[in-house]
C-alpha cells in the first residue's frame, strides 16, 4: 500500500470540501489503483487528506493524468499557502483499518516513536480492544520516517470516543495504556468531526 497525506491551512473549508467531492464523482473512476482515502478540516481550520492506492507506481500515474493536474490546480487555490505532502509505502493496519462509517477521526502526528515498541503494544491491545474500547473500528499508520508516522483511528462517534478515554482500564492493560500515553507526549492531534471517507 502506498499513503499520499496531505496537510495545510484552509482559506474556504466548503470550497475545499467540495473538490474532494468533484474529485470522488469525475477523476476516481479513472483512477486505477485508488484504494480509498480519509480526510477533514480541524476546528482550526488544517485540513489533512491521507489517500490510499495500490502502490506508488498507481499514485504516480494518477498524478500524471491530465485531469489530475488541472483539478490540484483549482484545488490547491483553497489553502492558505502552499500544502505539505509526505509519502509512504511503510503502513500498518489495526484491527480492520479504516472504516467508511466512522463519524470521527482522530489523526495524530507522532515525531519519535519507538517501532519496536510499538509493534509489540499494538499487538497486545489489539486483542484486547474489541472488548475495551468497542467504539474504536480500526487504524492506519503511514511511517513517515525512521521513528515519525501520521496515524488515523475511527471511531463510532466522537462522544463514544471521549466515553472510552474516561474509562478505567483493567488493571492488566493499565501499564500498556501508560506507557503508549508516554510515547505519545510529543504528538500533535487532529480531530475530523465531520471526516471525508471514501473507499
Amino acid at each position: 500500500m502506498f499513503v499520499q497525506i496531505i496537510e495545510g491551512r484552509v482559506t474556504d473549508r466548503d470550497a475545499l470540501r467540495r473538490r474532494f467531492d468533484l474529485w470522488a464523482t469525475e477523476l476516481r473512476p479513472a483512477a486505477e489503483g485508488f484504494l480509498g482515502s480519509t480526510g477533514g478540516i480541524t476546528a482550526d481550520g488544517r485540513a489533512i487528506v491521507m489517500a490510499r492506492f495500490a502502490s506508488a507506481e498507481a499514485a504516480a500515474a494518477n498524478s500524471a493524468r491530465p485531469e489530475q493536474g488541472a483539478w490540484w490546480a483549482d484545488t490547491e487555490v483553497c489553502f492558505d499557502g502552499s500544502p505539505t505532502f509526505a509519502e509512504s509505502t511503510d503502513v500498518d493496519l489495526f484491527l480492520k483499518g479504516g472504516d467508511d462509517s466512522a463519524a470521527f477521526v482522530q489523526v495524530m502526528k507522532v515525531p519519535d516513536a519507538d517501532r519496536v515498541r510499538t509493534a509489540e503494544l499494538d499487538e497486545l491491545l489489539e486483542t484486547e480492544m474489541t472488548t475495551i474500547r468497542p467504539e474504536v473500528m480500526g487504524g492506519l499508520r503511514a511511517w513517515t520516517g525512521p521513528n515519525r508516522y501520521v496515524e488515523a483511528v475511527y471511531f463510532t462517534s466522537e462522544a463514544a470516543a471521549r466515553a472510552g478515554e474516561a474509562k478505567e482500564l483493567p488493571h492488566k492493560l493499565q501499564e500498556a495504556f501508560a506507557e503508549v500515553g508516554a510515547m505519545m507526549e510529543s504528538a500533535e492531534y487532529l480531530d475530523l468531526t465531520d471526516p471525508w471517507i471514501r473507499s
